[in-house]
């Protein structure tokens, strides 16, 4: 093995590239499935804690609503108020005492998607309340139900105003995926720490590794923003012509007829 710095750097790479790619693919599988399932458990908390209630409503209809959002609210606050990794070897080996035992991969997609739906909730629960009510009291005027309402018209627009924090999730998660190896998940944390302690050189791999973890989340982040612009579409719109009002103010020309003089 080489001496200098650089050399070790092309070494490690030469020696060892299949396993420090096969630790990011399952970085990245985790980081990406584990995302979209907090996110769905994220938009059901939070639309959950949002649906209104009032005197009127039936008392049952209350009670089940009440005893959900407790529950819902202590979810949230204990993985939100709780590292990761403790809640990796609480879950993983917890279940495990309890005699249920997971693959890696089901534990890895089960521990950070809860995790995840966490802070979710509390960004959907904010992107839902930042609609304007106007749209909500729209909505019901002309004869749509709460949950058509939410679907059609709160949460299209409550999407756009919380795809960066998304985005911000998903590229948590590429990082916080590393305390899975406390689990034994062979991910690339795990891979480059298995290269250093093979070789008792430490500096080189995990030069390596940062240098990995941070090409996939600026690239990421790149495309979320790409997507961000997507759907903000163009800048500007040219109403005057398909106004109605504008057909009898000249400035709408018929096909085929020259203006007037």
């Amino acid at each position: 093995m080489p001496k200098d710095y650089l050399g070790r750097i092309l070494y490690f790479l030469a020696n060892h590239w299949e396993s420090l790619l096969r630790g990011a693919g399952t970085t990245l599988l985790i980081a990406a499935v584990s995302t979209l399932i907090g996110c769905i458990i994220g938009f059901i908390v939070g639309i959950i804690q949002t649906i209104p209630v009032n005197k009127k409503d039936n008392p049952f209809k209350r009670f089940v609503l009440f005893v959900a959002r407790g529950l819902l609210v202590i979810y949230v606050e204990v993985f939100r108020g709780t590292p990761m990794m403790v809640q990796a070897v609480f879950i993983y080996y917890g279940l495990l005492y309890a005699g249920i035992k997971m693959t890696w991969l089901f534990a890895s997609f089960l521990i950070v998607s809860i995790n995840t739906g966490a802070y979710m909730a509390e960004t959907v629960r904010g992107g839902i309340l930042s609609i304007d009510e106007g749209q909500t009291e729209g909505a019901k005027a002309i004869g749509m139900t709460h949950f058509q309402t939410m679907l059609y018209v709160v949460l299209p627009q409550a999407l756009r105003n919380i795809l960066p924090q998304i985005g911000n999730n998903l590229i948590i998660n590429i990082k916080d995926t590393c305390v899975l190896s406390v689990i034994g998940v062979v991910e690339l944390f795990f891979a480059s720490k298995s290269i250093a302690g093979s070789y008792y050189v430490y500096f080189e791999p995990y030069t390596i590794t940062m240098a990995m973890y941070l090409i996939m989340t600026v690239f990421f982040s790149r495309l979320l923003r790409w997507m961000e612009k997507r759907m903000d579409g163009p800048q500007s719109y040219d109403l005057a012509t398909t106004d109605t009002l504008a057909h009898t103010s000249g400035l709408y020309n018929f096909p085929g007829k020259g203006r007037k003089k």
